[in-house]
């Protein structure tokens, strides 16, 4: 929504009083709207803001459901994430899901069905295996062709909006799985890794941390290339695995679809 202030006022994060068109923003302490020049509005309403322009800054969790990061004690961020009863936030988006999830879990029980047979409910979602016609397991057969190594899977990551952001080339690392199966990293600036793609070709990614009030928030960085490359998407999985003997890190994809309710297949 525009905002009526006069064609002089400068925008509330970078200043810019030339702009002819200016939008409201958060509200304020005061109750009053920021005032953003169109740029910073439209990154504001994109919800990337903290990311764009609060990066460094302290708060960052990860959401206990994606890893999603989320910009805790932000007044832009405020609600975009739910406390936990027992500790740790979960981002809004999960929160949906779950919700979802519960409704669908209850009707089921009511009609003795699925609960993905429930119209206009949460959507199904498929693996589709695409490039890899053997399934799943083919999708390490680039390497298995040209090393003898065996690759022992580590764990997976759905990736987030943010994950799969080509400007940020980067993705999250939940801490449980960083601190068990990544170098550890005594710096924030993190260390260069030579991680294999499934076509056995070679990336050099950097995997560091920002410190998050006491804690720390694990990221793979350097991916733009990679995330072009293979054309990922928000809800495409990435696989993680261990080749041995050598010990390095190998690094897989899978495209997702989402599968039409019984009720849509004929449309």
């Amino acid at each position: 929504m525009a905002s009526s202030s006069s064609s002089n006022s400068s925008c509330f994060q970078c200043h810019d009083s030339t702009s002819n068109c200016f939008r409201n923003g958060w509200r304020l302490r005061n109750g009053e709207r920021a005032h953003l020049c169109y740029r910073c509005a439209c990154v504001y309403e994109e919800g990337r803001f903290c990311e764009t322009f609060h990066s460094t800054d302290d708060g960052w969790r990860d959401c206990e459901s994606c890893g999603k990061l989320v910009h805790c004690g932000c007044v832009v961020s405020f609600n975009q994430y739910f406390l936990l009863d027992f500790g740790g936030v979960i981002c809004m988006e999960c929160s949906k899901k779950n919700l979802i999830l519960a409704r669908n879990r209850r009707y089921a029980r009511e009609f003795q069905t699925e609960p993905i047979d429930i119209p206009d409910l949460a959507k199904k979602v498929q693996i589709e295996p695409q490039g890899w016609p053997g399934g799943i397991d083919s999708e390490i057969q680039g390497i298995l062709r040209t090393t003898k190594s065996v690759l022992n899977p580590l764990f997976e990551k759905l990736l987030t909006a943010s994950d799969a952001d080509i400007r940020l080339g980067r993705i999250v690392i939940p801490k449980k799985y960083a601190e068990t199966f990544f170098p550890e990293v005594s710096e924030p600036k993190g260390l260069m890794m030579n991680i294999l793609d499934t076509e056995n070709k070679e990336w050099k990614f950097n995997f560091r941390y920002w410190p998050n009030c006491g804690s720390k928030t694990y990221v793979l960085e350097g991916l733009r290339e990679f995330l072009a490359l293979k054309k990922l998407q928000a809800g495409d999985t990435v696989t993680f695995y261990r080749v041995e003997p050598a010990g390095n890190i190998a690094i897989g994809t899978r495209k997702t679809s989402v599968a039409k309710l019984p009720h849509q297949a004929s449309t």
